[in-house]
């Protein structure tokens, strides 16, 4: 064990693990007239001894990473669109079917999610910090208030607008080292039989599939069952349901109520007995991640200098936030891949941060095809392939990195 530091849960000790080195802001898509302006920080992993949460020891101040500029948008992936459609319905249909309804949804982003319930006249906020996404919710009906969720606007929430029935959140709590400010919040605005639902990144899968690019600096907490059920204790909540979700390379959606107001759903002492069984928590498991994480760098470098020394054409596909780590972490850049293709117009013509590779639009990647694709969007690969399958269709192969370097 290395470093130590104090848990944002329960002010446990929180043991390092892993290192993964000087890491730029993953968002933070570089001018190529400014690339000495660049934030950089140390992104490193640890566990905390007492509740078990997995959890950045540094934190990044969240003004540099949600802004008025941040590029990442719900409504890009269709898959991601018929997701949030399908969730609006049920909770259209299960939980705000009382009088007068009200949902509230923290980082609503775009509005992807609250759009439907909008449509159907439930009454609705959207909290997003990142003022460019809110004014494209707003631009499509939403209610939406620029700001960043915490127990004070929870409170200004109540007095104008009463207790939430539904207070949702995708991708978003494990972005927020203030935790307890969160919850607090949540408890605040939470009408007596209403949910706290949220969906992240489910640390099981990332260990099993060491999909170790969702570690970045926007995702300071790695949720499981255990560590969310002695986060939801510590702060006045129960964990009643916990369901495995097939999206950004393996999600769980987590339902968190009053005490006592709902009964847990078996799921919950299921997946918590699953963690216990791959010792998600102990220190052996973590080194063994660690040792993944090496050598799965060392193969996906080698393959690159392989094909590089051969003559071979290679570009990435997906300037994603996650592929900051991957880029940074096992030093590829612009020598490896000729550029990076990616659909966000906020992105071309700027450089991917701190590995510099150059943004270029979708047109770029058909003209020529490449030999070869490094799939940095990974977690979309069947969407992807789908969509690109002249590509293939013109001889080219896709590299992909998880849950090990192959070409497919």
């Amino acid at each position: 064990m290395s470093a130590t530091s104090q848990c944002r849960i329960c002010d446990g000790t929180v043991h390092e693990f892993f290192d993964f080195g000087r890491q730029p802001l993953s968002d933070a898509f570089v001018d190529p007239a400014a690339t000495g302006d660049e934030f950089f920080f140390r992104l490193a992993t640890g566990i905390c001894e007492s509740c078990s949460m997995v959890q950045l020891m540094a934190e990044v101040p969240r003004d540099k990473m949600f802004h008025e500029d941040y590029p990442y948008l719900s409504s890009g992936s269709t898959f991601m669109r018929e997701h949030f459609g399908k969730l609006a319905e049920r909770f259209r249909t299960t939980e705000l079917t009382g009088a007068d309804p009200f949902v509230v949804e923290l980082g609503c982003n775009d509005g992807v999610m609250l759009k439907a319930l909008a449509e159907a006249g439930i009454r609705h906020l959207g909290v997003e910090p990142s003022g460019g996404v809110a004014k494209l919710a707003a631009a499509k009906g939403i209610n939406v208030r620029n700001d960043f969720f915490e127990e004070s606007t929870a409170k200004d929430i109540v007095a104008t607008e009463g207790r939430a029935d539904v207070i949702y959140a995708a991708n978003t709590l494990c972005h927020i080292p203030y935790m307890s400010s969160i919850l607090r919040g949540v408890t605040t605005l939470l009408a007596p039989g209403g949910v706290f639902v949220f969906e992240d990144p489910y640390f099981a899968d990332i260990v099993e599939r060491t999909s170790f690019d969702q570690i970045y600096d926007e995702h300071f907490f790695f949720f499981t069952v255990q560590s969310v059920q002695a986060m939801a204790e510590h702060h006045g909540l129960e964990l009643v349901d916990a369901e495995r979700l097939p999206v950004h390379g393996g999600e769980v959606r987590y339902t968190l109520a009053l005490p006592g107001t709902r009964t847990p759903t078996p799921a919950v002492a299921r997946l918590r007995a699953e963690e216990q069984e791959r010792k998600l928590a102990d220190f052996e498991t973590l080194r063994r991640f660690g040792d993944n994480v090496r050598q799965n760098c060392d193969d996906l470098v080698g393959l690159l200098e392989k094909l590089r020394d051969e003559g071979k054409r290679v570009v990435g596909y997906g300037a994603t936030a996650k592929s900051a780590t991957v880029l940074n972490h096992c030093g590829i850049g612009p020598e490896l891949l000729a550029f990076v293709s990616d659909t966000s117009p906020t992105k071309q013509g700027r450089l991917t941060p701190g590995s510099h590779i150059p943004v270029r639009p979708p047109a770029e990647f058909a003209d020529p095809y490449p030999d070869y694709a490094l799939l940095l969007a990974w977690n979309h690969a069947e969407e992807i392939m789908a969509k690109e399958q002249q590509f293939r269709e013109a001889g080219g192969k896709w590299i992909l990195y998880v849950p090990e370097v192959h070409v497919a």
